[in-house]
């Protein structure tokens, strides 16, 4: 009866998690793109996707792409769409845009409602060539996304908001929506579940926003947040890292969820056994990265329950009394009392020597990310500058020329001139790319998990 029992609570918990689930998780071998505007060129939020599966699945042949240029809309993105992105081979393709596509400083004149329907109608036109081509692709699976919100409720000093713009992004993300259902695609919104927690947040601290201020670009948090829907959408939640129980009383597993458990051994009050997690936890990082970013990456578990649903490495200790010390590797975690233990502790939210492995493959994501940041501003100059000149990876003296003949006009050409200088010479790319994929083989070396000691030491 007890095992009919287990078997029902598990497939229910299955069907839980099917409902739930909106896009399908990411498989061994695909190579996820995700083509966007600044919101996924500067952005995080799918380098903490591929995070997650760098330390929940350390087997998967996974690659995930950043296709975003700043600036760029709908159609923007169509021009570039088979040279800079098609070309990446991706298996899947995540779609956003928006930002750009409806306008800004308008919407604040004196008819704001006129402005807000032509760009809207631009970008849906835009889009419905993009569209056409999403169609013939052949073996590649197409995730629509309802990007991140413009902030219009946040109090922010010397920043008015443009009222009106967000209403009109939502009829983007609305048509985006549509075209997914209707193409037999997946979808998932970031801007709604944004906007109420932007809202729910306010209502106590009026001048907070998931932005870096300007209400447009999200900040670290902001981004950690769009990766936990994303995540979420995937059918993560409720997922741990491991989950292991043990009565101390009879020296027996009860449990050894996504882990094994071996040598369990009662010596006096001493309890010690070897574990062997299929994950490690996925590390969040305390400090900013990228221009304007004032929160760091953790400060999204004030926001959102990632914690909770997707980052619980669990140890509990049935039938113990008194304090403990645990011991992993030799190196002392932190002290509990018996009713702690019985309930459990989280490892995944302590400094244990497993995090610190998942701290190193962080750390390598991050300089990956720097580099790859490299490569998107060179294919804003390839794609929103050259291109339009006829000069699409000419890469020769005459681009040069005529680059900085224009860069006195263009404050973005000037920033990009120095990066532009270096990677138009192939040899400087190829090892550039070398880097990167140096960082990605170390990243899949050093995340498998190891066995470690555990002991739970009496006080």
């Amino acid at each position: 009866m007890k095992r009919i029992l287990l078997s029902l609570a598990a497939a229910l918990c299955m069907c839980a998690s099917a409902a739930a689930q909106t896009v399908a998780p990411f498989k061994d071998g695909d190579r996820a793109v995700f083509l966007g505007n600044s919101i996924t060129d500067g952005g995080h939020y799918h380098s903490y996707i591929w995070l997650y599966y760098m330390t929940r699945f350390p087997y998967m042949d996974l690659r995930v792409m950043n296709a975003g240029i700043g600036g760029e809309t709908a159609g923007d993105m169509y021009k570039r769409l088979d040279g800079d992105v098609l070309s990446k081979r991706p298996t899947v393709l995540t779609v956003t845009f928006g930002m750009n596509d409806t306008g800004y400083m308008e919407y604040n004149g004196d008819d704001a409602g006129a402005f807000g329907e032509k760009k809207y109608r631009e970008c849906y036109d835009n889009f419905k060539k993009m569209e056409k081509r999403l169609q013939t692709l052949d073996g590649v699976r197409v995730v629509m996304l309802g990007g991140s919100p413009y902030d219009e409720t946040a109090q922010i000093e010397n920043n008015a908001p443009l009222r009106g713009k967000n209403a009109v992004m939502d009829r983007v993300v609305g048509f985006q929506k549509e075209s997914a259902a209707a193409n037999g695609w997946e979808f998932v919104d970031f801007s709604a579940p944004m906007v109420e927690i932007g809202r729910r947040v306010q209502a106590g601290q009026p001048s907070f926003s998931l932005s870096m201020g300007d209400r447009i670009h999200p900040d670290n948090d902001g981004h950690m947040v769009m990766a936990y829907l994303y995540l979420k959408a995937q059918g993560f939640a409720g997922r741990e890292v491991a989950d292991v129980q043990i009565d101390a009383a009879k020296a027996k597993v009860l449990k050894a969820g996504n882990c094994e458990i071996t040598g369990l051994r009662r010596n006096g009050r001493e309890i010690s056994f070897d574990y062997l997690a299929e994950a490690l936890p996925y590390p969040l990082d305390t400090l900013t990265h990228g221009m304007g970013s004032k929160r760091s990456q953790a400060e999204a578990t004030k926001l959102v329950p990632f914690i909770e649903e997707m980052n619980r490495e669990m140890l509990t200790v049935k039938g113990l009394k008194g304090d403990y010390t645990l011991y992993i590797d030799g190196e002392r975690i932190g002290t509990w009392n018996g009713k702690q233990l019985g309930e459990g502790i989280n490892l995944a939210e302590l400094q244990t020597p497993q995090y610190r492995q998942a701290m190193e493959v962080m750390h390598l994501n991050e300089y990956r990310w720097e580099i790859e940041r490299n490569f998107r501003d060179y294919a804003w100059v390839q794609y929103d500058f050259f291109q339009n000149k006829g000069l699409l990876d000419a890469n020769d003296a005459h681009a040069v020329r005529v680059l900085d003949a224009e860069k006195g006009k263009n404050i973005w050409l000037q920033i990009h001139r120095e990066n532009y200088a270096k990677l138009m010479l192939p040899h400087v790319r190829e090892a550039r790319a070398q880097q990167m994929e140096l960082l990605v083989e170390t990243i899949y070396e050093i995340n498998k998990p190891q066995t470690r000691k555990v002991v739970l030491r009496p006080n």
